[in-house]
C-alpha cells in the first residue's frame, strides 16, 4: 500500500536540544488522496508508524487530508480502533455523531487554561482528537505544551512547592448548576456531567468518580479527594505536570482549587507557572480540515479567544 503520510515542518513547532520537534506534522504524501485510502492507511500504519510517532513527539498535527465533515472525522477516529471514553469534564459539549462532540461551547471571549483532559478524576482519556470543521479568520488557536517540560521548569524554579504538590496533591471544588450554563466555558450542569436526571443517579455516578456531593438550591458542589498534581508517565518514564493550577488565577464562579493539606496556594508561583506555560507552548492557527492528535499523558492543551464576528467550530473525540 502507498505510504499516505509525509512528515513536514512548520515554523510554529517547538525545538529542544534533546527532544524531537513538538508537535509532529503530517501531510499527505500524494496529491488529493481519497478518504477511503486515508482510512485504510490509518488501519495498516497505526501500530507501525502513527503510534510510535505520537509516543516520540507527544502530539501530531495532520494537515491537508480529506476530512471536511463531522461524519468523516468520526470515521477517521474509528479507524484507530480505540475504545471511546465518556466525557465527564466541565465544558458544555454536544454529541454530534458517534464519539464526536463539540469542543468547549463556552463564549469566544473566554479563554481556556492549560489542562490535561479530565485530570481531576481517577480515570481519564489517554488520547484526544481535535478536528477543525470551521476555522476562524483570526484567533481561536489551541496551544499545546509538553507537561514534562513544565514539570522540569517548575522543579528547577520552585522545588519546595513542587515537593508539596507531590506529597499532598490538590483538592478541586466545583459548583455545578442543574443545567448547562452557555455563558461559561466551565458551565456544564450536573445533569450533563453525570448523565443523570435525578439526584440519586448523580450520587451513584459521583461515588465512582471519588466525588463528594453537597447539594444546594439550584445546583450541587462537587469536592474531590486529594488528587495527584504530578503524575508519572510510565510509558516515557518521566514526571508530568498534571493539574489545573492556572485556573486559580482566573476568574471563575464555578471552580476552586486548594492544596491537599489545606494550605493556601502561592499566587506568585502560580503567576510564574503561567509565564512558563506561555513561553513553552506551541499555538498553531487552525486551518479547515486540521486534525490534532494529543497524547493526554504527554501534553496539555488550552484555547485562545477569538472575535464574536468570526465563526470557529472545533470538534473533539476522547479515547481510552
Amino acid at each position: 500500500m502507498t505510504n499516505m503520510f509525509k512528515e513536514a515542518q512548520l515554523s510554529q513547532q517547538r525545538h529542544y536540544d534533546s527532544l524531537p520537534p513538538f508537535p509532529a506534522i503530517l501531510n499527505p504524501s500524494i496529491p488529493s488522496p481519497s478518504l477511503s485510502l486515508l482510512i485504510d492507511s490509518i488501519k495498516t500504519q497505526k501500530s507501525s508508524f502513527i503510534e510510535p510517532l505520537l509516543q516520540k513527539h507527544g502530539a501530531i498535527l495532520l494537515r491537508g487530508f480529506p476530512i471536511s465533515t463531522a461524519s468523516e472525522f468520526n470515521d477517521f477516529v474509528e479507524a484507530f480502533g480505540y475504545e471511546d471514553f465518556p466525557y465527564r469534564g466541565a465544558a458544555p459539549r454536544t454529541r454530534i455523531v458517534g464519539n464526536v462532540y463539540t469542543a468547549n461551547e463556552g463564549p469566544p471571549d473566554q479563554d481556556i487554561k492549560f489542562h490535561h483532559e479530565m485530570n481531576r478524576y481517577p480515570t481519564f482519556p489517554s488520547k484526544l482528537f481535535f478536528f477543525c470543521e470551521v476555522a476562524p479568520e483570526s484567533g481561536g488557536e489551541t496551544p499545546i505544551v509538553l507537561s514534562h517540560i513544565v514539570y522540569e521548569k517548575m522543579k528547577e524554579r520552585h522545588p519546595d512547592f513542587v515537593q508539596a504538590l507531590e506529597e499532598h496533591g490538590l483538592v478541586y471544588t466545583r459548583d455545578l448548576p442543574e443545567d448547562d450554563d452557555p455563558t461559561s466555558a466551565q458551565g456544564r450542569g450536573w445533569k450533563s456531567t453525570f448523565s443523570a436526571q435525578d439526584k440519586s443517579e448523580a450520587e451513584e455516578r459521583a461515588a465512582k468518580m471519588n466525588l463528594k456531593l453537597e447539594w444546594f438550591e439550584g445546583g450541587v458542589r462537587t469536592i474531590t479527594e486529594p488528587v495527584p498534581a504530578i503524575r508519572v508517565d510510565e510509558t516515557r518514564n518521566r514526571k508530568v505536570w498534571f493539574n489545573n493550577l492556572t485556573d486559580v488565577i482566573a476568574t471563575s464562579k464555578f471552580l476552586k482549587i486548594t492544596m491537599g493539606d489545606g494550605k493556601p496556594l502561592p499566587l506568585d508561583i502560580l503567576l510564574d507557572l503561567r509565564k512558563i506555560l506561555n513561553e513553552e507552548c506551541v499555538a498553531i492557527p487552525w486551518q479547515k480540515g486540521d486534525i490534532l492528535l494529543v497524547d493526554n499523558w504527554a501534553a496539555q492543551h488550552s484555547r485562545r479567544t477569538w472575535s464574536f464576528h468570526t465563526q470557529r467550530r472545533v470538534l473533539a473525540a476522547l479515547c481510552a
